[in-house]
């Protein structure tokens, strides 16, 4: 399957990009197609169609509903191809109101609205000059109104009856018709300057969404031939040397060669704190070097890099809608006929059983539902404040594969983690030593067993090696003998050190203690006597018992799943405060405990890192994985990739989650309200044109900001 992305530029009409992706769906050879209407970006797959008969389909759809947007190819594979309609790059806002692109097209639509704004007062203030008024007034709504009007009639020839400019044109035409012909004027300029500004508030927070994902790099400096070249990310392969400037982005991961800098990480983990790097370590691709120019080792490809991937995964992220967004899309499909329709009963019904004297009042009254019946306050905030969630979470280091994973994320009652790269590090720890009861010291202990562990590459030796933070001349050590599994026998100055556990011990003849706790121990002898113990645990995470309180505190029920022993389990989940513990645990035994809550009726986040968690990842309501070190299969399975290793950012996500599930909500409840009452009151006559403009253009600016809070909001 072949991956087509379309950028839709100047699209600023919500319920015109739904037709479009409906229409689109429909097109045969087209799958997975999807319009993410926050960035203007229609993506889909084909197998054997030629993309560019499918492109051409597509556009054919998206300039017969909106003439002036301009269709072009954005992936790579569109270099030198460019489709766009033969319009300059302005926007004709299609089946909304005005025209409405950058720079002097603003100024113009500002100036017209302006001038017309100004006609309607001198109408208003002319009502002793019937000829003067009538001309301002006939000016002010031609010229406020012509493109309203031009759009009916020619959606009105594709078969588009219900459209907002149809509706608009109705209205305004049947209050000419009873004489209310301020009210007409007044329903055209205030539609326009209410969608000016809906989309004016439309476009900034697109371009806030887009500036917290303008994390990909635009090119390389790469060392060819002992030159250093300009090229794109792409073109860079595997073991080349690229050099990165103050205030460049890492174009891909690699490994520091030369030079050192702080790095600047926020894009990719939403830490503020610069991380430094010098020779040696790895760097990762979207961040920004600060200071000092380095030279790094590129370590993989662009398609695999970090910022790739992050890149991919957001993308993605508007293929997955959330439940409220697709009942606001049915719901949408069938609001305005059925209002409409009811409009026409308002007016006819009444008219035809008390005469038709009444008739103008009747008409009013269902005008006033024509006006309101167009729900793009919904269509528009819905999907823009989930999209507003995704892009806040990625700002703070949390990937969201889909707004139904962040609407899921709201409702999740148990939180279940897995141990090992989870809560704890994966790296190992001295946590107590036990001292034999003779005359050795404490020191003596630290310096025979960094002796014997020095030229160990086992990670429970280096861990000694690094609590003793002892200098070792390399020339006391004779010989070491290392046992895979036992531990080792090292010849040293100081004598025969044998270390290891308590089988390698009693093998050696030496007798150990049998030491009561959940660690792994590591004994220490000498020259045959017993001189001490280390007792060696996964290092716990620095922020997992605050998470975990967190958590328990806002009335999660927190679990722990884990393959390791139950000592060493249940002494990790009691300093962690967790009372529910499995322990011992096969792959398919996590699966079955997550799927057994799911089945009591709760609602599951699963948070896991390793190749052996996927399964339960892809079973959990909600599949969390750490995506620093969490293998690409666990990333792969999760819905929710934390970008870091802490576990505090669950509880991060969840909030996000909520607060972006309220402000959606409250878009939904203030709409249909605030759209309902004035209905019902322009039913008994006690509404007007003014209050329906503001259910209308009103409500659906005020959506729009409202969604906007979520950009803000600080977890």
């Amino acid at each position: 399957m072949e991956k087509v992305i379309l950028k839709l530029d100047g699209l600023g009409c919500a319920s015109c990009a739904t037709k479009i992706e409906n229409r689109s769906k429909n097109i045969k050879g087209v799958s997975n197609l999807t319009l993410d209407f926050a960035r203007s970006r229609l993506t889909f797959e084909h197998d054997e169609t030629s993309s560019e008969a499918l492109i051409k389909e597509i556009e054919s759809i998206v300039l017969a509903l909106e003439p002036d947007v301009k269709v072009s190819l954005q992936n790579k594979a569109s270099k030198g191809r460019h489709h766009s309609h033969d319009h300059d790059h302005t926007h004709d806002h299609g089946d909304h109101g005005h025209t409405h692109g950058e720079g002097d097209h603003d100024v113009k639509a500002l100036v017209r609205l302006g001038v017309s704004l100004l006609l309607f007062v001198i109408g208003l203030l002319t009502e002793d000059y019937p000829a003067v008024q009538l001309t301002a007034l006939f000016a002010a709504y031609i010229l406020s109104g012509h493109k309203v009007l031009l759009r009916s009639y020619r959606n009105i020839r594709r078969g588009e009856v219900f459209d907002e400019n149809f509706l608009m044109s109705i209205a305004s035409f049947g209050a000419i018709a009873i004489g209310e012909v301020p009210e007409a004027v007044a329903v055209m300029i205030f539609y326009e300057i209410g969608e000016y500004f809906q989309d004016l508030a439309v476009n900034r927070s697109k371009k806030a969404i887009s500036s917290l994902l303008n994390i990909r790099p635009d090119q390389a400096t790469v060392l060819r031939n002992d030159d250093w070249l300009t090229v794109t990310p792409e073109e860079v392969l595997m073991g080349d040397l690229i050099r990165i400037k103050p205030g460049e982005r890492i174009p891909l991961d690699g490994t520091i060669i030369s030079g050192s800098t702080n790095m600047d990480t926020s894009a990719l983990t939403g830490e503020s704190m610069p991380r430094y790097g010098e020779e040696g370590d790895d760097v990762l691709s979207g961040s920004v070097v600060l200071n000092g120019i380095i030279t790094v080792k590129v370590a993989s490809v662009y398609a695999e890099s970090t910022v790739a991937r992050i890149l991919s995964l957001v993308e993605n992220a508007t293929a997955h809608k959330a439940p409220t967004e697709n009942f606001i899309t049915k719901f949408a499909r069938y609001y305005t006929p059925i209002v409409v329709f009811f409009a026409a009963g308002l007016i006819l019904i009444p008219s035809l059983l008390s005469g038709f004297e009444t008739f103008d009042q009747w008409l009013y009254r269902g005008l006033i539902f024509l006006v309101i019946s167009c729900p793009c306050a919904l269509v528009v905030s819905v999907p823009l404040g989930f999209f507003s969630g995704i892009g806040n979470a990625s700002r703070n280091g949390i990937l969201v594969k889909g707004s139904n994973y962040l609407e899921a994320l709201s409702t999740i009652d148990t939180v279940i983690f897995d141990k090992t790269g989870t809560l704890t590090e994966g790296k190992f720890e001295v946590y107590h030593t036990h001292l034999a009861p003779d005359q050795f010291t404490d020191a003596y202990l630290k310096h025979a067993a960094s002796l014997a562990e020095f030229h160990s590459n086992h990670p429970m030796a280096k861990s000694i090696v690094d609590y003793t933070g002892l200098t070792v001349n390399p020339e006391e050590i004779i010989n070491m003998k290392e046992l895979s599994g036992h531990g080792v026998i090292a010849e040293t100055r100081i004598g025969t050190v044998v270390a290891g556990n308590h089988k390698h011990l009693e093998k050696q003849g030496i007798k150990a203690p049998d030491i009561q706790s959940p660690y792994t121990h590591i004994h220490i002898a000498v020259n045959g006597r017993y001189i001490g113990t280390f007792d060696i645990r996964d290092r716990i995470k620095k922020d997992a018992a605050e998470a975990i309180k967190a958590l328990r505190g806002a009335g999660y029920e927190v679990a722990m799943l884990t393959g390791d022993r139950r000592r060493t389990a249940d002494a990790v989940a009691e300093e962690l405060g967790i009372a529910i513990v499995h322990s011992e645990l096969l792959p398919e035994d996590k699966y079955s405990v997550v799927q057994k809550k799911i089945a009591e009726g709760r609602k599951v986040a699963f948070v896991g890192d390793g190749i052996n968690d996927a399964p339960v990842l892809a079973g959990a309501t909600v599949g969390i994985s750490m995506g620093a070190i969490g293998s690409d299969a666990a990333i792969e399975a999760s819905d929710v990739v934390l970008m870091t290793d802490e576990p505090s950012k669950i509880g991060k996500a969840i909030r996000i989650s909520k607060k972006t599930k309220t402000i959606v909500t409250q878009n939904i409840v203030f709409a249909l309200g605030t759209k309902l009452l004035i209905m019902a009151l322009g039913t008994v006559g006690l509404s007007s044109m003014w209050m329906a403009i503001f259910a209308d253009v009103g409500v659906a600016l005020i959506a729009v900001l409202n969604s906007t809070r979520v950009l803000h909001f600080k977890p």
